[in-house]
């Protein structure tokens, strides 16, 4: 199979989606001198062009698109071509409005802006093969031609009619019976039994409570019908250029795909990356997202799209001050990034992200925006040889699952205010402050390489998955597991006992007698730290050790934090500081320790291959002991011993020979 690899032969991509048909030709040579003077090597073309491409409905115009491929060539730029189908042209909504996606209370999501496009439309998916079959052929042979990009961050839901002639189809082929159906969707409740096929609809708004596995097997579903769009496109090309790598670009921790079974379908997995700058925890952010991309690539990856300076979607969008835009990017390097790219490179004057910023801004070439971007080309030339290619090694997992995340989201939980992605979020950021390289993997992976196993919260965990993690504490591995896991079997059903028998004996809970969630301003005091969002009235089983136990209110006295053996459970969320330090044992305990002890707050280590990568992630001036003899490949200096990091600073050590 082709890889990003392929792609890079030994640099860093560097460069972003370049959308020209907003602008006059002439425009076009000062771009790609711009380019060069920038370091860019890559470029991503098409993304949004099928109005241009498709005018009318069977009309082809691709000779402006030639000239830019060949314009691209002649500077030794290559190009990441896009398949335009993210956004149909005004005349599909008007001709086919039965291509038009329904939302949740039937009415039509209208063209006008993008997106617009029922996955499930036999008419839509017949104009995108159509358009991605002459993209094909025409560029098939093209030398500027390096990637294939698909559609773009696929996040389109349709709960139509024609929806839901797909999702019955989806259904029959996931139980085979109306029987098994009416079992896994647990329809004697409420009287929902369904006595026929054409009975089941999408979960469109509803009176009250809609089914939670009718919408758990819908969002399932949406990722699975989506990926058929994906794959019947991808195919096309491949069919045409096998050695092509292809990719379609995640959106960060989005919870519509499921990027694990997505990511096995492509050559090169590719995320966009919009952290707030404004953020204090936005280089955290940067690094989970990092983390995560590179353990569904299995290596290295893609940041498609990022942003040189200020989003336009935020309520307040503030732009990244000096110096951040490089660093972050170079962090993304450091996890495992071979592309650094951004959306995009000329600023728009107009549409709706002209005040989104570009590798070159409204101010042009004497601009920040530019004089960044060319110091960061200039960087990833010098680096990419003794980079790109490389892996980053990890001997700790957090586990991650999409089903658990689409259960745990339903209706009539304990708490609304309980958010996966935030409880990810805060358990990642305890390991990465104590500067442990961490992997991320599905609950039912093969987790044997890995010393230490974190589970910050997994709802739903299906038979094969607990089966997995008792095996892997029984192999000698260390376990600590967040709360309310394990609750569920792969149909939301909630187990007996209140949560997995296996997983009680793992963790030595004799009973779970009530789940008490909290309040958003309330807390609870723990032996040594206070827990907020949840807590839980557990009784410990005989011989269980109890590292923590809650201090007051109605579970004064009983088991918060619980250990047995190498398996520990956390029935609240500790404060940082203390979720930090229980990591911190758990992992030590596990033979694994940070890449760099010592570090000065706010400066991150990171190793890959043979390089330690260095990150200051604020302002002040600080000086890093590094002991040995080191090249920084940023600047050629010899370093010895120690080095001083200022503002966003960064270094990039090979060590020299003795």
């Amino acid at each position: 199979m082709p890889s990003l690899r392929d792609a890079a032969r030994g640099r860093i991509l560097f460069g972003g989606d370049y959308n020209p048909e907003q602008w006059p030709e002439e425009v076009w040579e000062d771009d790609v001198r711009l380019m060069k003077e920038a370091g860019v090597n890559s470029v991503t073309l098409g993304v949004f062009s099928w109005a241009k491409i498709e005018p009318r409905p069977g009309a082809r115009e691709f000779e402006w698109l030639d000239r830019l491929m060949n314009l691209m060539h002649s500077h030794g730029i290559g190009v990441v071509l896009a398949t335009p189908t993210a956004s149909p042209p005004p005349w599909m909504g008007a001709r086919h409005p039965e291509t038009l996606p329904r939302a949740e209370d039937g009415s039509i999501v209208w063209y006008g802006s993008r997106q617009q496009f029922c996955p499930s439309s036999p008419v839509y998916r017949r104009y995108a093969a159509a358009l991605t079959e002459d993209l094909a052929a025409r560029y098939a042979g093209h030398p500027a031609l390096t990637v294939w990009h698909i559609n773009n961050e696929y996040c389109t839901h349709c709960w139509c009619d024609e929806t839901a002639g797909h999702f019955r189809r989806w259904l029959r082929g996931r139980y085979g019976t109306l029987d098994a159906l009416n079992e896994a969707w647990g329809t004697a409740f409420w009287s929902q039994r369904y006595d026929a096929w054409t009975e089941i609809l999408p979960p469109r708004k509803a009176q009250y409570m809609r089914n939670p596995t009718q919408v758990l097997d819908f969002k399932r579903f949406t990722s699975d019908a989506l990926m058929e769009c994906f794959t019947a496109e991808r195919d096309i090309v491949a069919r045409y250029t096998p050695h092509i790598p292809v990719t379609t670009n995640f959106m960060p921790l989005w919870s519509g795909q499921d990027a694990w079974a997505w990511s096995a379908e492509e050559d090169v997995v590719s995320v966009d990356v919009y952290p707030d700058p404004r953020d204090p925890w936005g280089g955290q952010y940067n690094a989970m997202l990092a983390d995560m991309t590179r353990s569904q690539a299995a290596g290295p990856w893609m940041l498609m799209e990022q942003a040189a300076g200020a989003v336009n979607w935020r309520g307040v969008n503030h732009p990244k001050p000096e110096g951040l835009n490089r660093l972050w990017s170079l962090q993304s390097v450091a996890r495992g990034a071979d592309a650094i790219c951004y959306f995009q490179w000329r600023q728009s004057r107009q549409g709706s992200e002209k005040f989104h910023s570009g590798m070159l801004g409204h101010a042009g070439a004497q601009g920040r925006a530019f004089r960044e971007t060319r110091q960061l080309g200039g960087e990833l030339a010098a680096i990419g040889s003794a980079v790109s290619g490389t892996g980053v090694a990890a001997e700790v997992a957090v586990l991650h699952d999409w089903d658990a995340w689409w259960a745990g989201a339903q209706e009539g939980a304990p708490s609304a205010l309980l958010d996966y992605a935030e409880v990810i979020r805060r358990w990642h950021r305890a390991l990465w402050e104590n500067g442990t390289p961490t992997d991320f993997a599905r609950p039912d992976a093969d987790l044997s390489r890995f010393r230490a196993v974190v589970v910050p919260h997994l709802y739903l965990l299906d038979d094969a998955a607990v089966d997995n993690l008792v095996a892997y504490v029984r192999g000698g591995g260390r376990l600590v597991c967040g709360f309310f896991s394990g609750i569920a079997d792969a149909d939301d059903r909630v187990r007996p006992g209140g949560m997995d028998a296996r997983l009680r004996e793992l963790f030595g809970i004799a009973t779970v007698h009530e789940w008490w969630p909290l309040d958003a301003d309330e807390t609870v005091e723990c032996d040594g730290f206070r827990g907020s969002l949840w807590s839980e009235e557990l009784e410990a089983a005989e011989g269980t050790e109890v590292l923590a136990a809650y201090r007051e209110g109605e579970l004064a006295g009983l088991p918060a934090v619980l250990r047995r053996g190498r398996a520990v459970y956390v029935s609240t969320l500790p404060e940082p500081s203390a979720l930090r330090a229980l990591l911190a044992d758990v992992v030590r305990e596990a033979g694994v320790g940070p890449v760099l002890a010592g570090l000065p707050e706010g400066v991150e280590a990171v190793r890959r291959g043979e390089l330690l990568f260095l990150l200051h992630h604020r302002r002040e001036m600080v000086t890093v002991a590094v002991p040995g003899v080191y090249e920084d490949l940023l600047t050629g200096r010899a370093v010895t011993d120690r080095i001083a990091l200022g503002r966003y600073g960064v270094a990039v050590l090979r060590r020299s020979a003795p």
